[in-house]
């Protein structure tokens, strides 16, 4: 791709309000069994829905992965009146043999064996082929980066420190021993290069395009703290994909509709979710939602960071548990919803436009970080009258807003770790009991989990992280 420049940024924001509002149903995809030979276009499809199908697992991102992401931080706590879930990764307290733990790896690598199948396939290319091969690297891609982020050191800290086995080819005699991390990161960039120049066509946001690809580079670059990259990648989506950000009171109802879209209004990707492709009980909405479980609830500390204006704040209800007061989250409010259940968003286009905001900051350009920053912000809340900060102040009002703007979506505990920060939980309303901890040092063994025991048991090559 060539280089972006910043230049026609400004003109391209009129973007953010230009979508379509109206919505699509897409026809979810179905799981395949693993060793169905791929020998044509149509048994290649059946494969692709099958790996878009392990997505949906319960400690992927049918609910671990975003619950995680702001567990492990400060933006959703447990109430005292709970069923059990997800205690571990509240009190930092979990082990090899954690349930979340064993399955997030095996979940992780059954789909990226699904996507090996793909890859790998010898069918001659077209135009069918190649799109389905780049939708197989970009969710190879997906997968490796969220395991090297659970069970490996950040990039930034140690990009030689020992990652996540790279599998590429399926072999069941295999035993390999964990790549480094920034081996790890090198496959990620390679297989979304390539995923990019493959994918050429659009087929609504359960499925991955090619600024799918782009956007996760933005957000790998991001990570790994290579900022012209992230720049040039943010800005190429921002740019060339014809993507909006819901303003104002849209945003609301947004968030209510349950279904996939093709009218690249804020969703980039997404996990598609109906009624007979679903969690059940066991669905990220059923865990926030007062008629569900209903055990994670918003941090009066997060809450206080909504203005009264802020549309954002009106996706956070009051409710009361345990006699207490509290607020509750309603991002995914169709937990009783006999037909449809919420998608889960793996990226929206929001996301990518504070990774731009983040980039063009680092690199010296504060004007256009502010300019952004603040036309993001006033289409949240039309009453802010836009930051005048510079230097570290308007670094801290660019990360606050993206707390604001990405909360319950899985990114606040990530963006602690990618900035070499502790987690500190703000205790001083009474939100956390007093067994929970409130802090996780950068120095904590904790920062990243165990492998898990199982692959353990049958893997020698593949040693335990530090302090497990």
């Amino acid at each position: 791709m060539q280089k972006k420049t910043v230049t026609a940024l400004l003109t391209v924001l009129v973007l953010f309000t230009a979508c379509s509002k109206d919505f699509l149903d897409l026809t979810p995809p179905n799981a395949v069994p693993l060793n169905e030979a791929i020998v044509d276009e149509n048994s290649m499809q059946t494969a692709v829905n099958g790996m878009y199908s392990g997505l949906r697992a319960i400690d992927l991102f049918g609910r671990s992965i975003p619950i995680d992401g702001d567990l492990l931080a400060d933006n959703i706590y447990l109430s005292p009146q709970n069923s059990n879930r997800y205690i571990p990764e509240y009190t930092y307290t979990y082990i090899e043999t954690n349930g979340v733990v064993n399955n997030m790896w095996a979940g992780g690598y059954n789909v990226i064996l699904r996507a090996n199948n793909i890859i790998n396939a010898d069918i001659p290319s077209n135009e069918v082929v190649d799109q389905l091969k780049g939708e197989a690297r970009t969710i190879r891609a997906l997968c490796y980066f969220e395991l090297v982020k659970f069970f490996a050191p950040h990039y930034g800290v140690n990009p030689n420190a020992d990652g996540v086995p790279l599998v590429l080819q399926y072999d069941p005699n295999l035993k390999p021993a964990r790549n480094t991390v920034a081996e790890v990161y090198n496959q990620i960039e390679a297989d979304l290069l390539a995923a990019y120049e493959l994918l050429t066509q659009e087929k609504g946001s359960a499925y991955v395009s090619k600024y799918v690809a782009a956007s996760l580079l933005a957000r790998m670059y991001q990570f790994k703290g290579d900022w012209e990259n992230a720049l040039n990648w943010s800005l190429d989506v921002l740019q060339n994909g014809n993507y909006g950000v819901a303003p104002g009171g849209s945003l609301l109802s947004y968030w209510a509709n349950p279904a996939s879209v093709s009218n690249r209004l804020e969703t980039i990707f997404e996990i598609d979710f109906d009624v007979i492709g679903n969690n059940g009980t066991d669905d990220l909405a059923y865990f926030y939602a007062q008629e569900g479980y209903g055990d994670a609830l918003a941090t009066d500390d997060l809450y206080n960071l909504y203005s009264e204006t802020d549309v954002r704040r009106e996706l956070i209800i009051p409710g009361s548990r345990a006699g207490i007061d509290v607020w509750v989250v309603n991002k995914y409010p169709n937990t009783t919803n006999p037909n449809d259940k919420d998608n889960i968003k793996v990226i929206r286009f929001a996301e990518v436009v504070y990774i731009l905001i983040e980039a063009l900051y680092r690199l010296g350009d504060e004007a256009n970080a502010v300019s952004l920053l603040n036309q993001l912000t006033q289409l949240r809340d039309f009453d802010f009258p836009g930051y005048t900060s510079t230097g570290a102040q308007l670094l801290e009002d660019i990360y606050t807003e993206r707390r604001k703007e990405l909360a319950f979506e899985g990114h606040r505990y990530w963006d602690l770790v990618r900035l070499g920060r502790a987690v500190v939980r703000d205790n001083s309303t009474g939100n956390y009991q007093p067994f929970v901890p409130l802090e996780l040092p950068v120095s904590s063994p904790r920062r990243i989990y165990p492998i898990p025991k199982a692959e353990l048991n049958v893997n020698s090559n593949v040693e335990q992280n530090e302090g497990y």
